[in-house]
């Protein structure tokens, strides 16, 4: 099977995530790979720039909204670390109490602690790892076997260890707070660029990626796991026919199911991966409390239980959820629009050249 290519804007340009293009003829022997879930062919994807930006913007914007719940998860991940149930004060109690206390002893402010650093991460991290993914649709690898995983955690891999540095201040910011609510390790920043430039001058440019052997696990299952199901929705919601395939309702279940998919599946990565990039170092620039991801993943397991690998899973679903809805319907939707403009360009652009002959 020859693979979609890429398009210039103004091309001809399909529907997006598995809907089929009308007036197909089907091939007299098929030759087209079954996908990860079921049979589907790879979709022509749009210009790939512009498929990165608007990964980056859907993203953005969703981060914009489920921020307050990522300081909360952050603050649940790190309440009790390395310690036995029942040995240490909680704080935190829950999803609402927790977004109560820090509203009231940090502000309003507070709730959207990292936001901006937070907002880095999400557009240069998703803008890589949406924009790839669909790079790999349009070359039909997503068409294959297990090329949806595959496709998904490449491009999520890829996407955690650049933007990793990002990630690390985030977390840093997030768990500061004042005394009396304070968990983990406080790093006492004074802003962003103050926490780049701190963490430069101690540990160097390496420094910048301490954490990135725990984010880029994270983010491979869970890009995996949210872009696999959210094709596979989508192709399982446009085949019952319950919505039109261009609808953005079909978009919203297809998103709905992913988000559960990924919370499920990425809590203990998530764990880990904060408690990597909080912990303090030493004199040599090594952790202080974990060697790397099967350390830690060890050393919360010993302390804490299997449980303690769920540690906030509540703000993480509640976060993880309406993030992957927003974010997967926003780039759903800006995508088709964008196909649309560029078939409506390509349409006048035809009947100019016509005109003229």
């Amino acid at each position: 099977m020859t693979g979609a290519r890429f398009l210039e804007p103004g091309a001809h340009q399909g529907t997006v995530f598995g809907a089929q293009p009308p007036h197909r003829m089907p091939p007299a022997v098929s030759t087209i790979p079954r996908g990860a879930f079921g049979p589907s062919l790879p979709p022509p994807a749009i210009w790939p720039p512009l498929d990165f930006a608007l990964g980056a913007v859907a993203c953005c914007v969703a981060c914009v909204f489920t921020n307050p719940l990522e300081v909360v998860k952050t603050r649940l991940q790190l309440q009790g670390e390395l310690r036995s149930r029942g040995s240490y004060q909680r704080h935190y109690r829950g999803v609402l109490q927790a977004l109560w206390l820090v509203g009231r002893n940090d502000g309003l402010r507070g709730l959207q602690k990292g936001l901006s650093v937070g907002l880095i991460y999400q557009g240069v991290m998703n803008g890589v790892r949406l924009g790839s993914y669909s790079y790999c649709e349009a070359l039909g690898v997503t068409s294959y076997h297990g090329g949806s995983l595959l496709s998904g955690a490449g491009a999520g891999a890829l996407g955690a260890f650049i933007a990793s540095p990002a990630y690390l201040v985030k977390t840093h910011l997030q768990a500061q707070t004042v005394k009396t609510i304070a968990v983990g390790h406080q790093h006492s920043h004074v802003g962003v660029s103050d926490a780049f430039a701190t963490i430069y001058r101690r540990e160097g440019l390496v420094g910048l990626w301490r954490g990135v052997n725990g984010a880029v696990p994270r983010v491979m299952v869970g890009s995996a796991t949210q872009l696999a199901t959210f094709s596979s929705a989508k192709d399982w919601v446009s085949r019952s026919q319950r919505f039109s395939p261009d609808s953005w309702l079909t978009a919203l279940v297809a998103a709905a199911i992913s988000g559960v998919a990924v919370a499920v599946a990425m809590t203990p990565f998530d764990v880990i991966s904060t408690r990597l990039y909080n912990q303090p170092v030493d004199e040599a620039h090594r952790g202080r409390l974990y060697g790397g991801f099967l350390d830690c993943m060890l050393k919360v397991c010993q302390a804490e239980g299997l449980l303690g690998l769920y540690k906030g899973m509540g703000p993480v679903f509640l976060r993880l959820a309406p993030h992957t809805v927003l974010s997967m319907l926003f780039w759903d939707l800006m995508r088709q629009q964008a196909m649309k403009k560029s078939q409506s360009n390509r349409s006048s652009r035809s009947y100019s050249n016509k005109m003229i002959k």
